[in-house]
């Protein structure tokens, strides 16, 4: 769905943008801040079409930085190395938000070309500044309060109707700095864990379902992805149907507030909003990311253009690609077992290349551990219940197992 309409203003933002965007021609030099399994992703894709990519990452080897021209090994606060990055490419991306703000600020201030930029980072990385900032624009989103004291823990509490979901304002992701308080005898100990840490507090929201949608902006407009459904253990992806089971005018109200939000922004880039559906069908938005997102690893398969071909396309000043969707879908994530870290092997494959239309993706990770995401795949289908039941047949014939080492580090 690509929408071309924009305010007056809108206007001018997205001229302002445009200077910062400009149209590069094979084979030019793509940067990448990450070198997790989205950032391996996106490589496949720029080599795919003759680019040439270098990828900073602390972990020599990494899943992007197999694929990648270069890898730079060093921490991502590193400025010395963010200039080196700068030096070596024409544009720079990044496949997660935990990155030095305050550094990425300076290299754009040296004249690196950084998309989306780091004022759109800043304002996405801090949750307290998001939901501020989504709020003032008239976005529906839960009750949320700062907190820097037991006692406004207490009064929040208190407030949201005695439940309520502790989050830290930074740094947060799969499940990790998100806490459920159901009771008072919670708070202190809650208070504890997140001792030294900016944190805030949401109204818990009793919700059916959590879906999500892509939007990519490019210099000829917005284009929105299918929206997907999303199931989630212990804040981890376990798996996505697409087209989400919605009513048509949820679908509507969904892409219009999208569409909203990432206009507001005002940058480029390809952003992925999270929502809460409650039994009324009422939609409040829970999250952004400023990039590719696991939701969306359907549209390798599934899309006209994948989100990893889009966020190419957008920051080499290209056209924006088709979103239409081929076919339903399930996207399930492959993760490590509960228990043992360490090397592994993954089982029973040979039945999931029996399946027509059945998608492996391993992201390159040498070891293991508990719900680390290995890989995915995806399965299309005549529908998505026909896609799902071929997904869980799938799932059930592969199993990973982890070496006789990992599995003693654990019953030691």
């Amino acid at each position: 769905m690509k929408i071309h309409q924009m305010s007056e203003s809108k206007q001018v933002v997205q001229e302002v943008n445009q200077n910062r965007i400009r149209r590069l021609h094979p084979p030019g030099k793509i940067g990448i801040i990450g070198g997790g399994q989205l950032g391996r992703m996106l490589a496949v894709v720029a080599k795919r079409m003759g680019y040439s990519v270098t990828v900073l990452d602390p972990k020599p080897d990494s899943p992007a930085g197999q694929i990648a021209d270069y890898q730079i090994v060093a921490a991502y606060s590193d400025g010395d190395a963010l200039r080196s990055l700068s030096r070596k490419v024409d544009v720079i991306t990044f496949e997660f938000e935990h990155i030095d703000l305050a550094e990425l600020t300076k290299l754009e201030a040296e004249g690196a070309c950084v998309l989306p930029s780091a004022k759109s980072l800043g304002l996405i990385q801090d949750k307290y500044v998001q939901k501020s900032f989504l709020k003032q624009h008239d976005i529906q989103v839960p009750p949320f309060l700062r907190i820097e004291s037991l006692e406004a823990l207490k009064a929040a509490f208190l407030e949201f109707g005695s439940r309520m979901v502790l989050k830290s304002c930074r740094d947060g992701y799969d499940g990790k700095g998100t806490q459920i308080v159901k009771s008072q005898d919670q708070l202190e100990a809650a208070w504890k864990a997140f001792e030294g840490e900016e944190i805030m507090a949401e109204s818990y929201v009793d919700y059916i379902k959590e879906v999500s949608i892509l939007a990519a902006r490019g210099s000829d407009g917005v284009m929105l992805y299918p929206i997907s459904e999303n199931v989630h253990r212990d804040g981890i992806l376990i798996h996505s149907s697409v087209p989400a089971r919605l009513p048509k005018k949820t679908e509507l109200e969904i892409q219009r507030i999208t569409t909203k939000i990432i206009e507001a922004i005002g940058d480029y880039g390809i952003f992925c909003v999270e929502y809460f559906v409650d039994e009324n069908y009422n939609i409040l938005v829970n999250e952004i990311a400023p990039r590719p997102h696991n939701s969306g690893h359907y549209s390798i398969e599934a899309c006209v253009t994948s989100q990893f071909e889009q966020l190419l396309r957008v920051i080499t000043g290209m056209p924006l690609g088709s979103s239409t969707l081929l076919a339903p879908c399930v996207m399930w994530n492959l993760l490590g077992p509960d228990e043992g870290t360490g090397e592994y092997k993954l089982r029973g494959t040979e039945y999931l290349m029996e399946e027509e239309a059945c998608y492996l993706h391993l992201y390159g990770k040498k070891d293991t551990g508990p719900l680390r995401k290995l890989g995915h795949v995806t399965v299309l289908g005549e529908s998505v219940e026909a896609a799902r039941s071929k997904a869980e047949s799938v799932m059930k014939s592969i199993s990973i197992e982890v070496s006789d080492e990992g599995l003693e580090r654990v019953r030691a």
